[in-house]
């Protein structure tokens, strides 16, 4: 079953699905314990959500017909791959008044398109940089 294949009968996935529930060094739901964790045979990388169980709750949210919802799981499930420094470069690029203009916009996108293959993301930011330009929110407020 591919990570598109799940529907609303698939959720939620941990409690229907439980066994195709991994974390991205392979731990499955059972071995998150209180055991582990004393032992010392977490680590948190067992902890963070995956691309794979992001993309299987946009597939979810689009079979309910809720396709804006998925498009923010797969943006997300890009933004698992991507280094925290440049989630908090765009996150400053897109809060109103922060950006110098349009340019620094299809600047980010492009680095994520080309240096993160983060296309999703990266429309997105094109996106909203036809929108900040179309608003004026390019310019300093405060």
């Amino acid at each position: 079953m591919s990570d598109r294949d799940f529907s609303v009968a698939d959720y939620p996935i941990a409690e229907r699905r439980p066994e195709t529930v991994r974390g991205a060094r392979g731990r499955t739901l059972d071995d998150l314990n209180v055991e582990a964790v004393a032992n010392g045979e977490l680590e948190m990388e067992d902890l963070r959500i995956t691309p794979q169980a992001l993309l299987r709750q946009a597939s979810i949210a689009r079979s309910a017909g809720r396709a804006a919802l998925a498009d923010n799981f797969e943006r997300a499930a890009e933004m698992t791959s991507l280094p925290q420094e440049e989630v908090m470069r765009v996150y400053e690029l897109l809060r109103p008044g922060r950006s110098r203009g349009k340019q620094d916009l299809l600047e980010a996108a492009e680095t994520l398109r080309s240096q993160h293959r983060a296309s999703r993301l990266a429309d997105f930011v094109e996106q909203a940089a036809a929108v900040y330009e179309k608003r004026g929110l390019f310019r300093k407020r405060y």
